[in-house]
């Protein structure tokens, strides 16, 4: 580390060695907008000159590689790789991803400021920079029944904290722009402490987009085409352009990234499994840059964007007294960078982890999978007389969004059950979290089960149990497999688990290496492919159908619901 201010403008200066120096670099200059041949100083964890004949104690030759300040993630929710914090860090490392703003909403539906708390403990040692924005939104909704529910006096105990950036994701559109007290005072927390408000409004438009944004709330990561992007940039906001494994939103929002202000752009991941985490913001660029995006422009959304975004002066950007967070390209193609330097020290080579975390030790958590004595019973949907229709979710791919259909029932001795035939399975959301016995019982179109089951205790925004199958047996067992495990994915048939990854942390994240669970969620892919699934990744998929904050129709532990009324709706 830099001794003082002295020992830094020494070594600018030339007068004193540096302790690295990158020699023979073309650094990619994201301030200038300009591509060209440097050497790069670095003292302790800071950059300290750009300018040729550089020298110091460890020298690297880039032989005209490419130098780039190293990738942030604008917004994501690390657990949703189901990784534990340390495995998540190796794994973007490595990639050259060397910041991210995290939302712990997920753990904060489940265990409130207590997740809060061990997500913080369990990122504050990492050799990655881990920043949070405070859940917003515990529940998003009153439509659901989360662990724990957070106001803006829960919230205001932690919003001076350094680590602590501003207010996340302001899901309850509806609650901004009708003046609800509860939603407002959360964004009047963020603005008295001149911390951000982050966005999500998916559809929102017109004079309601310009009520939400008045109200302070400056980015919005639900974009999928580019008219509505357009519209929030003239609107003053940050368009964070997310690629999670569910929702991929890039490629549709390409020609904004080619013909507008793409200084108002930013990448995140929002939500990804750690099958998908081998390339991170790093593949984001890539695609860009294929699509035709100028590199310079796509590394830009990748770093400075997002670091001026969220008042983070000292990264983002290779330039004297910015950390020495950056990465080594052999072209501005493929982004697979051969080493990533974070605080000057390199921390990976060729795709691998290079420092040391083996010291890594996670905090204590409580169980968090608490039902209610389950009975097969209580999967039975009950026919009204005279009803021959029902309401059907049916999935969009690749899309959060789901649509409403009206289906013929098939009735069995008063009974409605799954129609394979017609790809109508049931599904059910089991209240994991106070034990009140909630289950909500619909039908969902789109994943193509054959036969047997699926279900996970991963389930958004509240994280209750959610089951869809073939038929009530296996779905009972799936679920009593899952209070066993207290968490997890798993797929049944006949009775018996095909495949079964246990996520004991808080029902969300597996204490294994990422590795192992690379593996498990190759199996389960696999094993649902044997029981006749169509999506890729079901479980990614059927997390979302419980987020009633987004259109058209939803499911939760209260039932179905309508997520353009924000209410319960009858089934029949």
């Amino acid at each position: 580390m830099a001794n003082n201010l002295e020992d830094i403008i020494r070594v600018s200066r030339g007068e004193e060695l540096a302790d690295l120096v990158i020699k023979n670099a073309k650094l990619v200059n994201v301030l200038s907008e300009e591509i060209y041949e440097t050497d790069i100083a670095v003292i302790g964890d800071k950059i300290a000159g750009i300018s040729k004949g550089y020298k110091g104690k460890k020298e690297i030759d880039a032989k005209g590689a490419y130098v780039t300040p190293s990738f942030i993630d604008g917004h994501v929710h690390i657990e949703s790789s189901m990784l534990m914090p340390s495995e998540f860090a190796k794994m973007v490392l490595a990639s050259g991803t060397t910041t991210v703003i995290s939302d712990p909403h997920e753990i904060a539906n489940v265990m409130g400021l207590q997740g809060i708390s061990f997500m913080r403990e369990a990122t504050k040692n990492l050799p990655l920079d881990v920043y949070f924005m405070l859940p917003s939104c515990v529940p998003a909704t009153n439509l659901e029944t989360s662990g724990v529910e957070l106001n803006s006096y829960d919230l205001a105990l932690l919003i001076d904290a350094p680590w602590v950036l501003g207010v996340a994701e302001m899901m309850n559109f509806n609650g901004v722009v009708n003046c609800e007290s509860n939603v407002l005072s959360k964004i009047q927390l963020g603005l008295d402490k001149k911390k951000r408000i982050d966005g999500h409004a998916p559809h929102l438009s017109g004079k309601e987009l310009d009520a939400y944004v008045a109200s302070g709330i400056t980015s919005d990561h639900e974009c999928t085409n580019p008219q509505e992007a357009i519209e929030k940039i003239r609107s003053g906001m940050y368009i964070m352009v997310r690629e999670g494994t569910a929702a991929r939103d890039l490629e549709a929002l390409i020609p904004v990234l080619k013909k507008y202000n793409t200084r108002k752009c930013l990448f995140v991941t929002d939500d990804r499994n750690a099958k998908h985490l081998m390339s991170h913001i790093s593949g984001m660029v890539k695609t860009a840059v294929s699509m035709g995006v100028e590199p310079i422009k796509a590394i830009q959304m990748a770093s400075l964007n997002t670091a001026e975004y969220f008042g983070l002066s000292n990264i983002g950007a290779v330039a004297p007294g910015y950390k020495a967070d950056f990465a080594i390209f052999d072209n501005l193609e493929d982004f697979t960078p051969k080493k990533v330097f974070k605080n000057g020290i390199q921390v990976a080579e060729n795709g691998k982890i290079t420092t040391d975390m083996s010291e890594f030790k996670l905090p204590q958590l409580r169980g968090s999978v608490n039902i209610q004595y389950l009975y097969r019973e209580n999967l039975q949907i009950k026919v009204p007389n005279n009803r021959h229709e029902m309401k059907v979710i049916n999935v969009v791919p690749k899309q959060l969004i789901t649509k409403m259909t009206y289906e013929p029932i098939k009735n069995e001795n008063g009974f409605a059950v799954s129609d394979t035939e017609k790809d109508i399975l049931k599904i059910a959301v089991i209240e994991r979290h106070k034990a009140t016995g909630n289950i909500g019982l619909g039908f969902v179109k789109g994943f193509g089960l054959k036969s047997g089951a699926i279900a996970s205790t991963v389930a958004h925004d509240s994280h209750n149990m959610i089951v869809i199958g073939t038929n009530d047996e296996d779905m009972y067992y799936a679920a009593v497999e899952l209070v066993k495990s207290q968490g997890g994915k798993i797929i049944v048939e006949n009775g018996k688990t095909l495949c079964h990854l246990p996520l004991p942390i808080a029902g969300l994240m597996s204490d294994l290496p990422n590795e192992r669970v690379i593996e498990r969620l190759d199996d389960l892919s696999k094993a649902s492919q044997k029981i006749g699934c169509s999506i890729s990744d079901p479980f990614m998929s059927m997390a979302f159908l419980s987020l009633s904050v987004i259109p058209e129709i939803k499911i939760t532990d209260k039932g179905l619901i309508d997520a353009k009324k924000f209410e319960v709706t009858e089934l029949f």
